[in-house]
């Protein structure tokens, strides 16, 4: 049985997340400025401890120090304050991600992958244009168009409004203004580095769940301070992973650990003006993600940010401070202390209004899978630095890990757009050697039998589009990805 995860202390009990548990999910909430990113770093800590893989957006730039030994200055008095016995300095195995590179090693996906539901996400597409998206994707799964970047997606935009009428009939309306809004779309996320994102070699998921040599599980750090200059990307972005974990990973059933925890920061970035559609998937994903061995914790100031059917399903909770300045916040503070299994010795609304930095309300799922009564305890502290390392420490931890150079040269080989080029080339090349208008087309020599031989080679093309567009169909879609909902 793997050792339980001390999280806080309240006088001398100890407060546990239990591993077996930790699949069943969670939430982390509080105002800004009372500790949720320190949080953060102990569970962190923590799940790699036990051997548990991580990964986290580092939304403001300061959890790399994780990847050096800390315990000093505040942190050091915390675990004297609590009277820790084996607390000590530690640094913890870490790899670093960044959409530009420059902080980590280049995450990318394809358009393929991403699909068009999270794509027209992340575009603010409306219903209409998301439809017509739809149709875009389908026609290049039928004809065989890898969409590996945007590029392809681009070229394959101009290709369908170039010839509307003809796909009319058999795909729908494909109005011309919700195509230009797509590339307008398409132009502004470039405009922000969103190009970026898009491309091969693609993401590996297998690459988020290792371990070190001391069976310490890595803890991935996502930049994501200027990725956050971009909501629904970053939101978008966070959401596709989580979609390939539950699409690549097996059912595993109860485990005494997880084999993945994801954190979800600003999770109400994902949340904020999403579909009813898109909800829904979240809430699958979310549900039946912890048979996959991954548990899901969403970070964000209010629980509120969270809706009531994925918030249900979160049953690990640490809730911070929260500010209760005019009667709304009053009213989400006495929501907040409603989530939570209530302890008759204690007024959780009052108590949520009081607390401290690095203080909080914690309820976990006991080894039954019940919330504990929730308590109000000090959070431990970690044992890695507190704060960012420098520019010269992150360099050398990203060109010292055994990914350096995998994911750093992109790759670009044919797909839509360079099938589509060709076939334009090819066009214009038959057009100039085309016999003028009212002459016999027959090559010298050739016998009315030839004619058949015709026939039989627009047979053998046809056979080739019909097998390219089977592979057009086997484009690796994940389930948020997928037209019709997971299609591999």
């Amino acid at each position: 049985m793997t050792d339980p995860l001390l999280i806080a202390k309240h006088g001398d009990h100890e407060i546990h997340l239990l591993p077996q548990m930790a699949n069943r999910h969670g939430l982390i909430t509080g105002a800004t400025g009372t500790g949720k990113t320190v949080t953060l770093q102990t569970l962190a800590e923590g799940f790699s401890r036990i051997g548990t893989p991580v990964f986290m957006a580092d939304v403001k730039g300061d959890l790399s120090g994780v990847a050096k030994p800390g315990a000093t200055g505040k942190a050091a008095e915390r675990a004297r304050q609590l009277n820790l016995a084996d607390y000590g300095a530690e640094a913890f195995p870490v790899v670093f991600w960044d959409v530009w590179g420059e902080q980590g090693h280049p995450i990318r996906a394809t358009v393929s992958d991403m699909g068009p539901l999270l794509l027209a996400r992340m575009l603010n597409l409306n219903e209409t244009q998301e439809g017509v998206l739809n149709l875009v994707f389908k026609i290049a799964d039928d004809q065989g168009l890898l969409l590996l970047d945007l590029k392809d997606l681009r070229a394959m935009l101009q290709y369908v409004g170039e010839r509307a009428k003809e796909f009319t009939t058999e795909y729908g309306n494909l109005s011309a203004a919700s195509i230009g809004a797509i590339q307008r779309g398409l132009l502004a996320l470039e405009s922000q580095g969103g190009d970026r994102l898009f491309g091969e070699p693609m993401l590996d998921i297998a690459d988020l769940m290792q371990t070190d040599d001391k069976g310490r599980g890595v803890i991935n750090l996502l930049a994501a301070d200027r990725l956050m200059q971009s909501p629904k990307a970053y939101g978008t972005l966070l959401l596709w992973l989580l979609a390939e974990l539950f699409e690549n990973l097996p059912e595993a059933g109860d485990l005494a650990k997880p084999k993945l925890v994801f954190f979800f920061d600003e999770a109400h970035l994902l949340f904020k003006d999403a579909p009813p559609a898109l909800l829904d998937k979240i809430e699958l994903v979310v549900r039946l993600i912890r048979s996959k061995g991954v548990g899901v914790y969403f970070v964000t100031q209010n629980p509120a940010d969270i809706p009531e059917r994925i918030a249900g399903q979160l049953g690990n909770r640490v809730q911070h401070a929260l500010r209760a300045f005019t009667p709304k916040d009053q009213k989400a503070l006495r929501a907040a202390a409603e989530t939570l299994r209530d302890n008759v010795k204690l007024d959780e609304a009052a108590a949520i209004a009081e607390l401290g930095v690095g203080e909080a309300l914690v309820s976990c799922l006991d080894a039954k899978g019940q919330p504990s009564v929730v308590e109000r305890a000090l959070i431990v502290p970690p044992r890695g630095q507190i704060g960012p390392l420098s520019e010269a420490e992150r360099a050398a931890l990203i060109q010292g890990s055994v990914l350096y150079g995998h994911y750093e040269k992109a790759v670009d080989r044919a797909s839509a757009y360079e099938m589509l080029k060709a076939r334009t080339e090819q066009a214009a090349a038959q057009a100039e050697t085309a016999p003028p208008a009212g002459k016999s087309a027959r090559a010298p020599g050739s016998t009315p039998g030839s004619g058949r031989q015709g026939v039989a080679e627009a047979l053998v093309k046809s056979a080739a589009r019909a097998i390219g567009s089977q592979l057009g169909r086997a484009i690796i879609r994940g389930v948020l990805g997928s037209l019709l909902g997971g299609r591999r």
